[in-house]
């Protein structure tokens, strides 16, 4: 089948450039100007793995307004913050028989897929899969070949032909698909995974596999599952993990699969970026409002997250050295 790729980031290059190394035609779509020009410029992206064998890969990347491919599957791996003007940009190229695959992180997203595709057309899933972007045509694919896994749902929890012809596709490009009929179920648990790793990680600039050695990792991580757990109880949500198993995830994940992984969340914050912490920890919190249970730590969280977005602004070695140099004292 032919893929095209909408949001030629991280984890948009990896699935991409996996599916076409398995012998699939596919394109990639994106709205990032250096990300676009820097790959034609150079006739591709540069792709390494663990830092090592870095080496050129051929791709095909346009801008929405100048795309005129006609897949039968679109993949969707944009910033939940930047998908509506990804969809309405690309909309002139959409159809009523193409499929859309969405590994997104956060929550937010299917309402906007939902303007443009039938719920039949549409697969949400979930990535356990370190990727970094080191800069604009220059992606690290984390961990070795064929290394972690998704799960992956149809919105009406009815797999079709097309479907199971998805699956068998991504198996065959190594990206380890477990197919489930639990739609929220399986959206949930990359929410609850993200809300412990990407936030906690973020907070304090670890990677995963440091995160994991810490003595209060595990009752860090215990107390926000357990959060919420209890909201998507009262939501009906029932969750692919029981509470127990969801901690040891974050644990695998941590420790044997992306111990070197610095989590998209932070990504984002050390390039000055909006992170997507109110579609994760945050969506969390306005879900469990709904059923009168507040998640505290996840809101709690989700702020300190933001005043660190509101805190890079500011210049701290710039500033310190301005006061020793005027009060010649140490700081």
């Amino acid at each position: 089948m032919k893929y095209t790729v909408l949001g030629a980031g991280a984890m948009g290059l990896r699935y991409g450039v996996l599916l076409q190394e398995a012998g699939y035609d596919v394109d990639f779509v994106d709205t990032w100007e250096p990300q676009v020009n820097t790959i034609h410029e150079q006739n591709g992206v540069y792709v390494s793995r663990d830092g090592q064998d870095k080496h050129l890969v051929p791709v095909n990347i346009y801008f929405p307004e100048d795309y005129e491919g006609d897949p039968d599957v679109l993949i969707v791996f944009t910033k939940q913050y930047g998908l509506a003007d990804m969809l309405e940009r690309c909309s002139r190229f959409f159809n009523d028989r193409q499929y859309v695959v969405t590994c997104m992180n956060g929550m937010g997203h299917i309402e906007k897929l939902n303007q443009y595709f039938a719920k039949e057309k549409v697969l949400g899933g979930t990535a356990l899969i370190g990727t970094v972007l080191n800069k604009a045509g220059d992606v690290d694919f984390i961990g070795k070949k064929g290394a972690g896994s998704m799960n992956i749902a149809n919105e009406t929890e009815v797999p079709d032909e097309m479907t199971h012809k998805i699956v068998e596709e991504f198996q065959n490009a190594n990206l380890n698909p477990n197919l489930t009929t639990n739609f929220m179920g399986t959206l949930m648990a990359k929410v609850v995974f993200n809300s412990v790793i990407n936030t906690l990680c973020t907070m304090f600039k670890i990677r995963m596999g440091e995160f994991i050695q810490s003595d209060v990792a595990k009752k860090l991580g215990v107390q926000l599952i357990d959060e919420a757990f209890d909201v998507c109880e009262r939501a009906g949500i029932t969750l692919l993990n029981t509470r127990e198993e969801e901690w040891q995830t974050v644990q695998t994940v941590s420790e044997v699969s992306n111990p070197l992984h610095f989590p998209s969340m932070y990504q984002d914050i050390s390039k000055q970026r909006p992170t997507e912490v109110d579609y994760i920890n945050g969506y969390i919190y306005e879900l469990g409002t709904k059923y009168h249970y507040e998640a505290k730590t996840h809101d709690f969280l989700r702020n300190l997250v933001h005043l660190a977005e509101f805190s890079d602004k500011f210049d701290v070695d710039a500033y310190v050295k301005s006061v020793r140099s005027a009060d010649k004292t140490t700081v």
